[in-house]
């Protein structure tokens, strides 16, 4: 069959299964659609147009990558097979065809077909010669493997990869001495502290009978990340059990693992679109690999593609020591989707089946949190905090949210031990510090505390709006009215359509004399439609006064003296 043909089929096929809906707009503005419909990742509706517009103009590059990103990205590499395959028949440039080539020749350990296209595939230095070392493992040359890797670590700037993609392989062999000591060195340099990495590691020491060695390594990862799956790891060590070495059972998993490797570091720069390609080119390669999976799914729900995030958690079997943080995921996705009942019950599952995890029911108390349910909420975070037997810097949210749900019930003690309690974990948390101030503020009391813990909070986010009104506010609590207008001023610029914001400006202009500004915010405070409660208040400064106001709730009237106090 040739590319042409090939192409005109797989095109047909795609616009087949969406035909109807494509009738209605014609095939005219199928392009526009597409991209439309890609830049805002929309895949499932970018496919079915883009596919329309290529049949029309099949020699168009910018249409067949978009189409090509498209069905990576639904994970669907069969459907982009032929449309890569003629990308690349037809001399056009792009990473993406040749990833997508790769991948089906992986799935057919066509180790030679590799082997063969060694020279012409162009998907970067990195890539391309992990890619060709891990072949000649494929092909059973493990000494021309060897070589390759060494090749690639003499390159400036790609020596720890290769290294350690070559204790990788060495350890896949079962050459376990030589790639622990290369496993330990990218470890001295924080390389290979991945989940995966970690996890290769571990097996490796137990399979040298090194167990303490591999429980401290676990326990060093412990200290920063408290993950679940690194916990049940730590449990088969320390019952003494000879793990096997599951992280690379053949070379193409080997070349999974630099497809999730890569997508692993793009994640974070923003690059999500190039992310998701090639994660689910790991998935493909290799189905298994839940982080791999995991790294789809997030990097869907982080593109607000919540039905496609939901179906990518969804393949995460239960029987996987990741399984919890599948369903975590899932319940986010489908809260974001406006499926909060749904959300709550994938929680509540996940509370009964899971209750020894921390972890969720933190999830589950933010999720009420988030329904303003703060005492279902509280619930949630005394079993979160009765799991927790020795509070690390990192628990300070769990304590923190856990206040912000005592004190919006009105349980200020409980709220207040909290908020320290948070503060004693990290004392320079300016969330907490905001919080706890402010609220001394409102309940005017520990003025000269609140004072100084805002102050601090400023100090660490001087851009945050809220924090800046913070200041403002207890300031203009203070009777240091002149200094509060300042910072008023500031937090109404960073949050120019919060009701409370401009609010309290109101109020600070009204105690400085400048009455007419003080009823032009407030006014302006009204439209951005503040809380009823605050509506009537703000209605009543704008009819009588603010002093007057202050006067009929017990309180001083809020203007400076004739001294300027």
């Amino acid at each position: 069959m040739t590319s042409r043909l090939r192409l005109a089929v797989a095109l047909a096929a795609a616009m087949a299964a969406t035909g109807p809906a494509l009738a209605e707009g014609g095939l005219a503005g199928a392009y526009l659609a597409g991209r439309q419909a890609l830049t805002q990742s929309d895949f499932r509706a970018a496919a079915p147009y883009l596919s329309a517009a290529a049949a029309e103009d099949p020699a168009n590059e910018l249409l067949l990558e978009s189409l090509l990103i498209s069905h990576v990205s639904l994970g669907n590499i069969q459907a982009a097979l032929p449309i890569a395959q003629s990308k690349l028949e037809w001399s056009m440039p792009g990473q993406t065809a040749h990833v997508i080539v790769l991948a089906d020749q992986l799935e057919r350990r066509a180790w030679q077909e590799i082997l063969d296209d060694r020279d012409s595939r162009n998907i970067g230095p990195l890539v391309n010669g992990l890619v060709n070392a891990w072949t000649q493992l494929g092909l059973g040359r493990m000494s021309e493997a060897l070589a390759e890797f060494d090749a690639l670590a003499a390159v400036e700037g790609l020596g720890p990869f290769a290294l350690q993609h070559k204790a990788l392989a060495l350890a896949s062999v079962g050459d376990f001495e030589q790639a622990e000591t290369l496993l330990a060195q990218q470890a001295a340099v924080g390389l290979g502290l991945t989940r995966h990495g970690v996890k290769a590691h571990v097996e490796v020491l137990t399979q040298l009978d090194r167990h303490q060695d591999a429980l401290t390594l676990i326990d060093n990862v412990l200290e920063v990340s408290p993950d679940p799956v690194i916990l049940a790891l730590r449990e088969e060590v320390a019952a003494g059990r000879v793990l096997p070495f599951t992280v690379v059972q053949d070379p193409a998993h080997g070349i999974a693992e630099v497809f999730y490797s890569v997508a692993m570091a793009l994640a974070p720069d923003g690059a999500q679109s190039p992310a998701l390609v090639y994660a689910r080119v790991a998935e493909h390669i290799r189905p298994d690999h839940v982080d791999a999976t995991l790294l789809s799914a997030s990097l869907l729900e982080g593109m607000e593609q919540y039905d496609l995030a939901t179906a990518a958690y969804n393949r995460v079997p239960r029987d996987s020591a990741a399984f919890h943080a599948a369903e975590l995921g899932r319940a986010n996705a489908l809260y974001e989707a406006g499926r909060q009942d749904a959300a709550l019950e994938a929680l509540e599952q996940l509370a009964r089946s899971h209750a020894d995890l921390p972890i969720v029911h933190i999830a589950q108390g933010d999720m009420l949190r988030r329904q303003e349910r703060f005492a279902e909420a509280i619930k949630a975070y005394d079993r979160a905090v009765d799991l927790i037997e020795t509070p690390s810097e990192a628990h300070w949210v769990v304590f923190y949210s856990r206040g912000i749900a005592h004190e919006r019930e009105k349980h200020w003690e409980e709220a207040e031990a909290d908020f320290i309690a948070a503060l004693d974990l990290r004392p320079d948390q300016p969330l907490v510090l905001n919080y706890l101030g402010y609220s001394y503020v409102e309940r005017n009391e520990n003025l000269d505390t609140a004072l100084t813990m805002i102050e601090r909070a400023v100090e660490a986010r001087p851009d945050d709006g809220h924090i800046t009104d913070s200041l403002g506010w207890v300031l203009y609590r203070l009777g240091r009215y002149e200094e509060a207008v300042v910072h008023m001023e500031r937090a109404a610029e960073l949050l120019a359509t919060d009701p409370v914001v401009n609010d309290h400006l109101g109020d600070v202009y009204w105690a400085v004399g400048r009455r007419l500004e003080a009823e032009f915010q407030w006014r302006r405070a009204l439209s951005f439609k503040p809380e009823p409660e605050e509506e009537e208040r703000i209605r009543r400064k704008l009819e009588l006064g603010l002093d007057a106001v202050l006067a009929s709730e017990g309180a001083p009237p809020a203007r400076m003296t004739m001294n300027g106090h």
